[in-house]
């Protein structure tokens, strides 16, 4: 496995990229119709990934940075860039790159919310990965705690995102002609249908199998179901999903603890010991914090 965005870096087609990232990234996959398994041969590569940075971008005060009061120091949150065209790949032919990389800390919080882009790029298909360190693997294999019932309302509020974009005559370019001639547009009635399939998986076999729905989705994308269909979809499956909210055997909430020990896990093993950058509590102090938690949470008063 080869890391994508050291090569898009080394190819000078991501613009101004930290000087870590060449070595930083631990987790890269592609996504979108690709995962999806609808892709066509014109199909953008949409690539997505999770970075270390240096300890002390992570740990500021390990610099002597005292937030709130010093100028902040540097740090990295996450990079984005949109087509970015290798002419040389696939024989000549080109290949469009869509890249964004994530830290490590905003990853995991975006997991925790169950943000659905995120949650689907630790449930590609094994294929899709192209390029994981034994941290990355590490994460990829614990992918199943990130899951709790927090993913409908996270999925539900995508998909509806995705409803008002697909009735939009806004759009332009090719999009503007795929509404002129279908009434919609193909591309978002796709995702909601995705979107309320991904979450359904989720919330019953607390699983995720993105190509499961593949030939429906394909058919979708090739302008098959009328919009009044998809919109049918919508409000059928929302009822149905709303049942299964309340019957799923997944959490009401994340494991922040659990979350949290991974990442600290993963940090462990990149950098070495992280004893000069956190206090850890002991399980006895773990415990009563989560009774006072709990306390406070029902007696507010």
């Amino acid at each position: 496995m080869s890391c994508k965005t050291a090569y898009l870096i080394k190819a000078g087609l991501l613009k101004s990229p930290p000087k870590f990232l060449s070595t930083g990234v631990q987790y890269e996959v592609v996504m979108g119709s690709i995962a999806y398994g609808v892709a066509e041969d014109k199909s953008d590569m949409d690539v997505y990934g999770f970075a270390i940075p240096p300890r002390d971008w992570v740990f500021p005060h390990l610099r002597g940075e005292m937030p709130g009061f010093d100028e902040a120091g540097p740090s990295f949150e996450q990079i984005q860039q949109h087509h970015m065209l290798d002419k040389s790949a696939r024989a000549g032919k080109g290949q469009e790159y869509d890249l964004t990389v994530y830290s490590i800390v905003k990853y995991f919080r975006l997991l925790l919310e169950n943000n659905p882009n995120i949650i689907d790029s630790l449930f590609v298909p094994r294929n899709c990965i192209l390029y994981s360190t034994s941290i990355g693997e590490m994460v990829r294999e614990q992918r199943h705690i990130f899951l709790h019932k927090g993913c409908w309302p996270r999925f539900k509020g995508y998909a509806y995102a995705q409803v008002n974009r697909m009735k939009s005559k806004q759009a332009v370019g090719k999009r503007k002609e795929v509404i002129d001639e279908y009434g919609y547009d193909l591309k978002f009635a796709y995702h909601v249908v995705r979107l309320l399939n991904e979450v359904e998986q989720i919330l019953i076999e607390g699983d995720l199998d993105l190509a499961r729905n593949k030939e429906q989705l394909k058919a979708i994308r090739r302008g098959e179901w009328s919009l009044d269909r998809v919109e049918e979809y919508f409000v059928e499956k929302e009822k149905q999903l709303e049942k299964l909210y309340f019957e799923s055997t997944l959490p009401v909430e994340p494991d922040k603890l659990a979350v949290k020990d991974l990442l600290l896990q993963c940090l462990e093993q990149h950098y070495g010991s992280l004893d000069d950058c956190i206090v850890r509590e002991d399980q006895a102090v773990r415990t009563l914090n989560e009774i006072k938690a709990i306390i406070q949470k029902n007696c507010p008063d």
